[in-house]
């Protein structure tokens, strides 16, 4: 186990080896239990299909996946020598939207998966568009099912072209990817370098791995602490409790809480059952400010230094893309907006722009309304005040979810923000 740790998101179309990347990836790393393998075995050897352990192992996953059935939670990490992994799996393009922007799966890094024998395909440039638009760094990018292209080096190198053109598009930086001529299924290039490719001499995909910038935990930024719930307690008064996202908080710094709009000293920072000095990002913590009462805050404020405090918007402006919504979405439509711990209705004021999601281009200024799939430039009032954060700047502060009829139906971030 390291200490490190990168949520990473697996991203290309749908058919390209995806799941079977994953399986190889846990399966090469030892994250797959063998008994799970050893099952997997001896039904392949019943079946007269011995050798085959591995790709029933990716098989039963992909059908578990197809039926819905969430695979145990520790079938999606897996480590290397440098890192801890948590898979941000995307099977389709709605949950990979929903999990990168409900923040505590934003992935860091990527790993786009094309298959050789067919290059660039739709749902390619859709999550290489929502990559970049949700502040993705780094791309791996595995050229994968090479053992159908009997490992031609040409047939990669037109795959690699036409990744490049996609990546200018998005202007997604092409030096901030790197390819890998790979074969999940085969296990060429992932653990260890293929005799079948040895006209490649870059980076195996776990040595690529290995070689991710390290994400820099937010301790830079000023300290934003949503809160999820305040309590009473007896002989401390009130302590709100909340995860500290950017910052840290410590004992004696002087907050304000954000809309409620009220402030004091840190008395005492607890965490674990125990008192602490400090609190930083990841840490869930309860505290008590001095002169803070119960119903002075309430969940969804948001604590920052007084001295800088948390944004609070008359209106933003965001970059939003639909998911699902039975209809159409016109100015003056008001769902609820779920943004860290505050859920508040919103409505969106005017719709900007259009955005064409294969080039990150305006593709129309002013719509007159947009539907499923539109990626879109909005302006934004919340019906209550609203603790929200440029995505630029604090971005673990800058994204939400937009919910109606029970599901959501958008998700987006925060471009900038309009103050009370």
């Amino acid at each position: 186990m390291s200490d490190r740790h990168q949520n990473l998101a697996i991203i290309g179309h749908v058919d390209h080896g995806k799941s079977t990347l994953v399986g190889r990836l846990l399966y090469e790393t030892g994250s797959v239990p063998e008994h799970v393998i050893e099952q997997h075995k001896e039904e392949a050897e019943e079946k007269g299909k011995g050798g085959f352990e591995f790709a029933y192992v990716m098989d039963n996953l992909a059908e578990e996946r197809e039926r819905g059935v969430t695979i145990d939670i520790a079938h999606q990490e897996f480590s290397t020598d440098a890192y801890d992994f948590t898979i941000v799996d995307c099977p389709g393009h709605r949950d990979f939207v929903k999990n990168m922007i409900t923040g505590a799966s934003q992935a860091d890094n990527a790993v786009l998966v094309v298959a050789a024998d067919d290059g660039v395909a739709p749902q390619t440039r859709e999550h290489v568009f929502l990559a970049r638009t949700l502040g993705i760094g780094e791309l791996i990018v595995g050229v994968n099912k090479m053992d159908l292209v009997d490992y031609s080096e040409s047939d990669y190198n037109q795959v690699v072209s036409e990744v490049e053109d996609l990546l200018n598009q998005v202007r997604f930086g092409t030096e901030d990817a790197s390819f890998i001529p790979i074969s999940a299924f085969e296990g060429d290039n992932i653990a260890e370098e293929s005799d079948n490719t040895d006209w490649y001499d870059g980076d195996i995909l776990l040595e690529a791995l290995n070689d991710l910038p390290e994400p820099e935990p937010p301790t830079d930024a000023p300290l934003r602490l949503p809160i999820q719930d305040v309590y009473t307690i007896d002989g401390i008064g009130t302590v709100p409790v909340g995860r500290v996202e950017t910052g840290i908080l410590n004992v004696g710094d002087n907050v304000s809480f954000q809309p409620s709009d009220v402030g004091g000293e840190v008395k005492t920072v607890e965490m674990h059952h125990e008192e602490v000095p400090k609190a930083e990002p990841g840490d869930n913590v309860g505290f008590n400010v001095r002169g803070i009462g119960k119903d002075d805050i309430r969940r969804g404020d948001v604590c920052g230094p007084a001295d800088d405090p948390p944004t609070v918007a008359e209106t933003f402006q965001a970059q939003i893309v639909v998911m699902q919504h039975p209809s159409v979405i016109t100015a003056g439509y008001t769902p609820v907006f779920h943004a860290h711990t505050a859920q508040v209705a919103c409505t969106i004021e005017s719709i900007d722009q259009k955005i064409d999601p294969s080039s990150g281009e305006v593709a129309e200024e002013n719509p007159d309304f947009i539907q499923n799939g539109d990626a879109a430039v909005v302006t934004i009032r919340p019906q209550k005040p609203l603790s929200i954060e440029p995505s630029g700047e604090i971005p673990e502060l800058g994204s939400f979810a937009i919910r109606d009829m029970g599901q959501t139906i958008a998700a987006g971030k925060v471009l900038d923000v309009n103050e009370r």
